[in-house]
């Protein structure tokens, strides 16, 4: 009697699995061919070491540095830039003819009055994230920076990301084809936040720390326009931080879909992974964490896994 053979029903077909050479993409941060100004940067808090560190390893020209808290502002000072001046008035930085760029740091309560005067003052701006509370209040930024012939940029360092960045350039090249769907899934420990400002601001996960996934999404959705996004948050048990830290949310688009999903209680196995899937191929991203991330490219030629170089907090912020 004739052995049966597994017809493969109810399973789909597979892509190639052969190993291909790598496409060389510029996911690199690039530098000015020949612009060097003076950089200000106003606010010495936690995130700034990550700042001044990136800036100093691309050897940019920090000039001055402004904090409210001298203790802050002078070990920014003794960490990374001896040289720089320092302030306790962001005004009197601002005065300052020869610093072109101001990087500014507060959270967003603080940070509109800051905003408005370095603009005013005739300053290129890069601003913290989230970028202002009300979408009003943005616009009128934008309009105000318009108006003053200077650039106004805000800190989605996750572009840069050598996996993001590479992923990015993926999709503009036309290596995935038409993009149908992104997956984001975050599983990380953010109880460090406990007893810290973070711990009092509400919805946390998803403003503060999500917003880099919700741009990464409109970035890699390219021409999809969210038509609608559906969003929620929950407390976990035995979690230690005072915000939800799980949180999900869905972006629907017209020929797409995005899902963010994110357990920030994640005690044991945390892995961060980002799944792209498009008309003509795959892209992900994997690992452990933000800053360890392999990337495996699919396409019908085979699979390319990329050896990329650097990490979100230090590529990120170049």
């Amino acid at each position: 009697m004739a052995e049966s053979q597994d017809s493969g029903y109810g399973r789909g077909k597979t892509g190639s699995e052969a190993a291909i050479a790598a496409p060389d993409l510029p996911y690199q941060p690039r530098d000015p061919a020949t612009y060097r100004p003076q950089i200000g940067l106003i606010g010495c808090g936690g995130i700034s070491e990550m700042h001044l560190r990136a800036y100093k390893n691309a050897g940019y020209e920090v000039a001055a540095l402004c904090s409210r808290d001298r203790g802050r502002v002078e070990q920014r000072q003794r960490e990374f830039y001896p040289e720089a001046d320092t302030y306790l008035d962001y005004r009197d930085l601002l005065a300052r003819d020869d610093i072109e760029v101001v990087d500014i740091t507060p959270h967003p309560q603080e940070r509109l009055p800051i905003l408005e005067a370095a603009i005013d003052a005739g300053k290129h701006v890069l601003s913290q994230k989230p970028f202002v509370l009300d979408l009003d209040v943005g616009e009128a930024l934008i309009a105000r920076a318009e108006r003053c012939g200077v650039q106004l940029a805000v800190n989605q360092n996750g572009r840069w990301a050598p996996h993001f960045s590479y992923m990015r350039h993926a999709v503009a090249a036309g290596l995935v084809g038409q993009v149908q769907s992104v997956e984001f899934a975050v599983h990380w420990d953010h109880n460090w936040i406990a007893g810290s400002a973070f711990d009092a601001v509400e919805d946390l996960v998803l403003y503060d720390f999500g917003m880099h996934w919700f741009d990464m999404a409109a970035v890699l959705l390219g021409s999809e326009t969210p038509q609608r996004v559906h969003a929620s948050a929950r407390h976990t048990a035995g979690q230690d931080a005072k915000p939800p830290l799980l949180a999900q949310a869905a972006i629907e688009c017209a020929g797409a879909q995005a899902t963010i999903f994110f357990n920030g209680n994640t005690r044991q196995g945390q892995q961060d992974r980002t799944y792209l899937v498009g008309t003509e191929g795959t892209i992900g991203a994997s690992g452990v964490d933000l800053t360890a991330q392999e990337v495996v490219l699919y396409t019908a030629a085979g699979v390319a896994r990329p050896q990329l170089v650097g990490t979100w907090f230090e590529q990120g912020f170049h």
